[in-house]
Parts: structure tokens; C-alpha cells; sequence
């Protein structure tokens, strides 16, 4: 063949071959191979990123709560701090936590952690703030080696502030009733006999002719438990209890209504004082008094020269809470021992009974005004910083009384609104007869003086 018809057949052949289109698909899918897998890697190795992240977040989360809890070192140095400013001792605490809380391949050591602890007046602030370089496997193809996490959580808690709690203690005669639903069955069976009177759930406290063969002395003897019996137990356990979560920074007044019903009025049976073992002391302690008798407590039911005393009508709480509200200082911070904050820490069941003639919110029998709690006197407290913690102990029906059938049962269902209305935001508390008082003063003030939060 002549050489220029072999250049003919070649230029021929290339044409061909240029022309061709049956091997494109192969041609593309091999040019396209490497973005695919660099893009299915892609996805594969953020996935596996943000699921370390995740982890983390709940390491830094638990870090920056527990750094700051009730009982952590930083807690404890925050409260004798003078001044605002960090904390120190809570941050090796925060680190351990975290890399205790740590999961997945990454060890501590290829992640980065900067702890913050501080004081703001009686807060505690805390933040964990963390960042890692996360290997890759598929990105490497495209020169990818590492993604980047990083994360914060933050965590306030109001510490145990500089507090002073004046506990105000319903003792009136409503305060008598049996403690559980037993204990009503019980005198109610036990006076039920009686010729002078129909079966009866309360313990009437007499002073006067009857004293030693009353109803008070009847529950005694047959050890029938009363409200009052339990709310001072509760009362002495609850000292225990603030001694015990406090570095001197509580203080603690006791008042009630009065021992008797001819002086009934606020009464103060604890001044405010930092002696918490005093407080428990005094609520418990026996009566040296022999117009009470020597067998009675400081703090025990107002006693009544006669049943029917002065229309019964002994529970103002109008009176009690305004005469309170003039005895304390205007709330503070409570950053420091001198700018405390003021609790009234209330405990009832709701009900009041006293003359008032013209702004009572239910039906009268003459000027005896019997209604749940008016919340107005609880605002004025509250609009000068003062917070009040309610403690309901929940007013026990007692459908063999006629009284409390004519009188109580129509706005049984308003006593726990009205209480919760008196209560500071957060600061209520129901305890029924079946659950028990101490436990739930003690969750109250637990309540009051801790609120940790993660805040984001």
C-alpha cells in the first residue's frame, strides 16, 4: 500500500474513533467516581462528627452543672466569697466530670476543654466550652483529614443565699383535726357518744371549767395524732435540716397565732436568730406556763376557755399576715449577711374565721367571716420583695359534721387555688393526710434555696 493511502486509512480510523459514542458511559462513570465517593463520604464522616458532638454536649451539660451543684467545691467557696468574680476550685471539678462523661473513640486528650466558674451577686455561673478535630476516612480522598467540633453549655444556679425564713404556723383551733384520715375516724368514733355535743373530728382545746376533759385531752390520751402535733415535728426536723445545707448563711424566726384564743394574735415564739439548733429547741419544748399546763408545748393548739369562745372566730390571717409583713425588712439579694432575703414560710390549711363584716368573700353568720385566704394581704408581703412559701396542708373533709357541710364544703375547692395565689412563683406546696408534712417542709425549703437550671 501506497504510503499516503496507509495516512488516508489513519486519518479514517481516528475519525472513527473520535466519533464513536458506544463507550461514554464507562468513560463518565470513571471521570465521575471520585466526587461520588468523596460526596457519600462526605456525608458519612459529618454524620460521624455530629454524633460526637452530641456526646460532648452532654459531657460539657453534665460538667456545667455539676460544678455548680449544692454540695460541689465551688458552691462551697462561692458562699465565702466577699466579692464577685471566678471561681477557681470549680474547675477541675467540671473537667473531671466531663471526661468521666465522655463516650465514643476520642480520647480526653484530643479534645480541648476551657472551664469558666463564676460568682454574679447569688448566682454561680459555670460554662464548658469544648472543641475537637474529628479524623475522617472518606474525605481523605479529597485531601480532607479532620472536621472540627466545638460546643458550650452554660449552667446558673442561685446559690444557698444569705436567707432569713420567718415561719409562720397556723395552730388555731381548725389545726386540731386529726392528722390522717384514721386519726379523724378515731375521734369522731371517740366523741360521738358524747351528750353535750355531736361526734366531733377536732381536739377543742379548753382552758376554762372543761380543762383535763376535753376533746385535746380525749386525743392525747388515745393517742390520736392532730395536724399541729405533726406540723411542729416538722417544723423541729426542718431545722435540722437548714443546719445541715447551710455555712451560717440562714437565719430562722418562728410565729403563731397565739396560745390562746383571748390574745390571739400574732405571736412570736422564736426571734430571728442563726442558732437553727435554738429554733429546733424552743418549737419543741414543754410550757412552763401552768395557765397551759406543764405537759403542753410552746408551740401547740390556741387553747379556747370554752367551745363556741367568741364565735370561734381565731384564724385572721388578714391580721397575721399584715402584722408579719410590718415586722420585716424590705427583701434583699441576698448576696451578702447584710442584704439577706425575707421568706415567709406559711403553713396552713387555708381556711380563715374571724370578724369581718363588710369584705368578706363568702356568706356571713353575723359579722363571722369563714372563707379561704385572702390574697391581697399576701401581695403586699410580695410587692416589697418579700417571697412567700406556702405550705397547704390540705383541708380534710368531714362530711359527718354539719358544720363544715353548711360553712366549708361549698368553697372546699377554692382553699388550694387561693393558697397557691398567695405563694410566690414556684413556692407552693400541697401535703396530704397520706404523704407526710416533714417531708414535704423540708422538700419546700429545698425548694426555696436551690434552683440550678442549664441555661443553654
Amino acid at each position: 500500500m501506497k504510503w499516503w493511502n496507509r495516512g488516508i486509512d489513519f486519518v479514517h480510523r481516528l475519525y472513527r474513533f473520535c466519533t464513536d459514542r458506544s463507550g461514554n458511559f464507562g468513560i463518565l462513570t470513571a471521570i465521575l467516581m471520585v466526587p461520588l465517593v468523596g460526596s457519600a463520604g462526605l456525608a458519612v464522616d459529618f454524620a460521624h462528627a455530629l454524633s460526637l458532638r452530641t456526646q460532648l454536649y452532654a459531657a460539657a451539660d453534665a460538667a456545667a452543672v455539676g460544678a455548680i451543684s449544692a454540695k460541689s467545691a465551688a458552691a462551697a467557696a462561692a458562699m465565702k466569697m466577699t466579692a464577685d468574680g471566678p471561681v477557681s476550685a470549680g474547675q477541675d471539678e467540671a473537667r473531671n466530670i466531663f471526661v468521666g462523661q465522655m463516650q465514643g473513640e476520642l480520647p480526653a486528650s484530643d479534645v480541648a476543654v476551657d472551664v469558666q466558674v463564676s460568682r454574679t451577686s447569688n448566682k454561680l455561673n459555670s460554662s464548658v466550652s469544648f472543641s475537637a478535630a474529628v479524623p475522617t476516612t472518606f474525605m481523605q480522598i479529597l485531601g480532607r483529614k479532620s472536621v472540627e467540633i466545638s460546643g458550650t453549655a452554660t449552667a446558673t444556679v442561685q446559690t444557698a443565699s444569705f436567707m432569713d425564713f420567718y415561719i409562720l404556723i397556723d395552730n388555731t383551733p381548725s389545726m386540731g383535726v386529726g392528722a390522717t384520715p384514721t386519726d379523724v375516724d378515731k375521734m369522731v368514733s371517740l366523741t360521738k357518744n358524747n351528750k353535750s355535743n355531736a361526734s366531733c373530728a377536732f381536739a377543742c382545746h379548753e382552758s376554762g371549767a372543761n380543762k383535763g376533759k376535753d376533746y385535746y385531752a380525749l386525743a392525747k390520751q388515745n393517742k390520736v395524732t392532730m395536724r399541729i402535733d405533726v406540723v411542729r415535728q416538722a417544723t423541729q426536723a426542718l431545722t435540722a435540716t437548714a443546719k445541715a445545707d447551710t455555712d451560717n448563711q440562714f437565719r430562722m424566726a418562728v410565729y403563731s397565732f397565739g396560745a390562746k384564743a383571748e390574745s390571739a394574735g400574732l405571736s412570736e415564739i422564736v426571734p430571728l436568730t442563726d442558732n437553727l439548733d435554738e429554733v429546733g429547741t424552743k418549737v419543741s419544748e414543754k410550757t412552763k406556763n401552768p395557765q397551759l399546763g406543764d405537759s403542753e408545748y410552746v408551740l401547740d393548739l390556741m387553747t379556747i376557755p370554752q367551745q363556741g369562745y367568741n364565735d370561734d372566730t381565731q384564724t385572721s390571717f388578714d391580721s397575721a399576715l399584715t402584722k408579719l409583713n410590718n415586722k420585716i425588712p424590705t427583701g434583699g439579694s441576698g448576696s451578702t449577711s447584710a442584704d439577706t432575703q425575707k421568706i415567709i414560710f406559711f403553713v396552713s390549711d387555708g381556711v380563715g374565721d374571724s370578724y369581718k363584716a363588710s369584705t368578706c368573700t363568702k356568706k356571713t353568720t353575723g359579722s363571722r367571716c369563714q372563707e379561704p385566704i385572702d390574697t391581697s394581704f399576701c401581695k403586699a408581703a410580695k410587692d416589697r420583695g418579700i417571697k412567700i412559701a406556702v405550705l397547704y396542708t390540705t383541708y380534710l373533709p368531714l362530711p359527718t359534721n354539719a358544720w363544715y357541710n353548711d360553712w366549708i364544703k361549698p368553697f372546699q375547692s377554692e382553699i388550694p387555688t387561693r393558697m397557691q395565689s398567695c405563694a410566690s412563683p414556684g413556692l407552693y406546696f400541697e401535703v396530704t393526710p397520706t404523704q407526710g408534712i416533714t417531708e414535704a417542709m423540708q422538700a419546700l425549703f429545698l425548694k426555696v434555696i436551690r434552683m440550678p437550671r442549664i441555661t443553654s
